[in-house]
């Protein structure tokens, strides 16, 4: 008889159940079980083939059975770079290398034409981003009218600006909940979202990551990391768009797990959110649109 312990893993919002395998005689392991309510976690075992044959960090698969939405994957530990989040920032910085050189990579790298993804970034799908933090952000959790936000040509305008631009291969949720620590390396997961759209969203992602809460000085570091590693910082007009449609995104992920889910730990960073969302769209059209919606999500508690 082989003795096993299993103990349950609570990561993000991803719809997944996951947890930790552990047997005498070899090394723990992590079990990931998914169901078919998120399509897109039905493309994580061909997104990690291609990831890894693209030198791209991410758990090795053991073993995977499509038909029953089960995979057993590496076990890279409990360190994710949220948790050096008090760290000093030289601390954290050989990570945020590592992390931003893959995405640089991934930027260069073409996928078989076998690879299946998830929908692209569109107009259409960001325009369901701006829906889903009107929903879930301003009418659910803040409980305030978006019906001005919803029917402005400037929300409008940004998703067809959005959408119009380059189609690169993204991560999607590129924060720091999802980078493991593994030695001096930051390994990838939960990139099942993967698909084309704009690189800039990736880069934005991070650096206004409100689980982090970067300073001003910290972005700034991160952004001349970004610039020595792809030789290039991104066009600030579009960065920062691409940050406005980020965080409301992450903000109406907020409120639905806050309001649908009942997952208070989310609710200390709605504030963070709409500080950065205030910075990134100061003296631009969105903001005076979106300063009512900041002011109450910064008082949030």
């Amino acid at each position: 008889m082989v003795r096993i312990t299993i103990e349950p893993i609570k990561r993000g919002a991803s719809g997944r159940t996951i947890v930790r395998v552990k047997t005498e005689g070899r090394d723990p392991f992590i079990g990931i079980n998914w169901t078919d309510d998120r399509p897109d976690n039905d493309f994580y075992p061909a997104v990690s083939e291609f990831l890894t044959k693209s030198k791209i960090h991410v758990p090795e698969i053991y073993y995977c059975d499509k038909r029953w939405r089960v995979a057993l994957v590496e076990d890279l530990g409990d360190t994710d770079l949220l948790s050096m989040k008090d760290q000093p920032f030289e601390k954290r910085e050989p990570f945020y290398r590592s992390a931003l050189q893959q995405l640089d990579k991934l930027f260069y790298t073409r996928a078989a034409k076998d690879v299946e993804f998830s929908p692209q970034f569109d107009e259409k799908m960001y325009r369901w981003e701006q829906e889903y933090f009107f929903d879930y952000l301003v009418d659910g959790l803040l409980e305030m009218d978006s019906s001005e936000l919803r029917e402005s040509s400037e929300f409008a305008g940004l998703a067809k600006r959005l959408g119009s631009g380059a189609r690169h291969l993204v991560h999607r949720d590129f924060q720091s909940q999802n980078f493991m620590i593994k030695g001096k390396v930051a390994y990838w997961i939960d990139f099942q979202g993967m698909r084309r759209g704009r690189q800039e969203y990736d880069l934005a992602s991070l650096v206004f990551d409100p689980y982090m809460a970067h300073s001003d000085e910290e972005r700034e570091k991160l952004l001349a990391l970004w610039e020595e590693i792809s030789e290039e910082r991104p066009v600030p007009q579009i960065f920062h768009e691409c940050a406005t449609q980020r965080l409301m995104q992450a903000m109406g992920a907020y409120g639905k797990i806050i309001t649908k889910q009942g997952d208070e730990w989310y609710r200390q960073h709605v504030p963070v959110a709409a500080k950065m969302l205030g910075v990134v769209t100061k003296g631009t059209e969105f903001e005076e649109l979106l300063a009512p919606v900041i002011e109450k999500a910064e008082a949030f508690a």
